[in-house]
């Protein structure tokens, strides 16, 4: 199979782990990739471009410092170039279909399939116009969801992160024999042997004593890790630690709430890493934190943490729960209920062997369910084969 892939990332974050683990995995698996960007994705990472920093909606970060409204209008003006440059280079590459991520007011997958005569298979992570909407606002928005419709249902396959994403769509008018879930995923070949007092070391944890409770990723204040330190402050979980691996703008928050209540010792924000590292430094951790996520998405954090054999605390939630079962690779709390989160960590820091089931489950369900990049692919396979 000879695939275009197609997106418009810049962005230098979870999105561009996931463009370039999905070229690597489908390539890995003897497929032809021939990646159209403003920003090459494929082959290996930057060192500096593949720190965990801002999880950002959109490509385009040159249109950052332009008012919103100019902004976007050039977003959607992307298409007409973009699609001039993946017809060339289908004619020269000659695809089996195009796969493209994606992106806010992006009509030049769909418009290039048709001019070549091949299937799109499209990646939504997010709808796009609801989420700009609540951020960032959009000033035609009525032409953001007519577009945003036009692609959704003119794409031959729609690949959803969630289950819960993909009935939304569907809410839109996409057929649903069209949609396919692929979720996230990691290589597990990545945590095969770790090392936990090397990554101990690393993070500076070397002489704490107690769980590790972790969190990677981006912080925004909806992350809710500011109840994960108001919990820390209580008794129970005198002898807990927390460690942050990741920056943003909620960083700073969380120092003076740690400090306010007397944690800061307790309360570990190392910065962002390379997300090549993270495989290794996840062997530091005890539980893998989750307190807060959007009902659509698939936390790539998440599969990452099962992976290491991490167990999950977690949002009782749809789209988490398509992945996790509550007791057997997480606790899941009601979303935002700060009693109900405290009550799960101080279960786990103080039950060494229920961490070791959750966590043991976890991997295991990695596996299962094969939540991996090479799954990804594989669920494409079928998804252009059905179209044969």
């Amino acid at each position: 199979m000879k695939l275009l892939y197609h997106h418009r990332t810049q962005a230098e974050d979870g999105q561009a782990v996931h463009i370039r683990s999905m070229i690597q995995a489908l390539e890995g698996l003897g497929h032809g990739v021939k990646e159209v960007a403003l920003v090459s994705r494929g082959g290996a990472p930057q060192a500096k471009a593949d720190l965990i920093q801002e999880e950002s909606s959109g490509g385009l970060r040159s249109l950052l410092r332009i008012p919103n409204c100019a902004r976007e209008i050039a977003e959607h003006m992307y298409s007409v170039p973009a699609k001039g440059r993946l017809v060339r280079a289908g004619r020269e590459f000659g695809p089996d279909g195009i796969y493209e991520r994606y992106a806010f007011g992006n009509r030049a997958g769909l418009w290039a399939s048709k001019e070549l005569g091949v299937p799109l298979v499209l990646e939504v992570n997010s709808p796009m116009v609801l989420e700009l909407s609540k951020t960032r606002g959009l000033y035609f928005s009525k032409l953001g969801e007519r577009v945003e419709k036009e692609i959704f249902r003119g794409a031959d396959r729609v690949c959803v992160v969630t289950g819960v994403l993909g009935e939304t769509l569907v809410q839109m008018g996409v057929d649903p024999d069209r949609v396919v879930v692929t979720p996230n995923g990691v290589c597990l070949d990545q945590y095969a042997h770790p090392d936990r007092e090397a990554a101990r070391r690393d993070l500076g944890l070397e002489n704490v004593s107690g769980p590790v409770l972790g969190f990677v990723g981006w912080v925004r204040d909806w992350h809710r890790l500011d109840l994960v330190i108001e919990a820390l402050a209580g008794g129970e979980l005198r002898d807990a630690q927390l460690v942050i691996i990741g920056g943003g703008p909620a960083i700073g928050d969380l120092a003076a709430q740690a400090q306010a209540l007397g944690v800061a010792d307790r309360v570990h924000l190392v910065g962002p890493r390379l997300h090549a590292e993270i495989p290794a430094l996840l062997a530091a951790m005890d539980v893998g934190l989750v307190p807060a996520i959007n009902p659509y998405a698939s936390p790539l954090k998440l599969h990452e943490y099962m992976a290491a054999g991490l167990p999950v605390i977690a949002p009782d939630q749809p789209n988490l729960r398509e992945v996790l079962q509550h007791e057997r690779e997480a606790l899941l709390v009601q979303p935002g209920d700060g009693a109900a989160l405290l009550a799960a960590c101080q279960r786990l820091v103080s039950d060494a062997p229920l961490r070791q089931a959750l966590g043991q489950a976890a991997r295991q369900s990695i596996l299962d369910q094969d939540l991996t990049w090479e799954g990804n692919v594989r669920r494409v396979e079928r998804a252009l084969g059905d179209l044969s």
